[in-house]
């Protein structure tokens, strides 16, 4: 009889993968200061789950809020630069 490493059934979901997400479209959305921060939790999340060996789900959900906190944070950075440039030319 062979014991398989893995659990049957379904994984469980990350705990924090509904919130890497919603961090990420926040990022996107009104709040560019929650993509680093979806960008660390969802890198950390990510390693877990890796890790984990199929013991953890909601992969596909951490990578967006992944993808989405990356963007957030570029757009955050681009809309300083452009701010920072506005207030020293003065032309508003």
């Amino acid at each position: 009889m062979v014991i398989p490493d893995k659990p049957i059934g379904q994984p469980v979901e990350h705990p924090n993968a509904t919130a890497v997400l919603i961090l990420g479209a926040l990022s996107i959305l009104c709040c560019g200061i929650a993509g680093p921060v979806a960008w660390a939790l969802g890198r950390r999340a990510l390693d877990q789950i890796e890790e984990s060996g199929g013991g953890y789900g909601g992969r596909a959900q951490v990578l967006v809020g992944y993808v989405l906190g990356v963007i957030g944070t570029i757009l955050m950075i681009i809309m300083a630069i452009f701010f920072i440039l506005i207030l020293l030319t003065g032309n508003a």
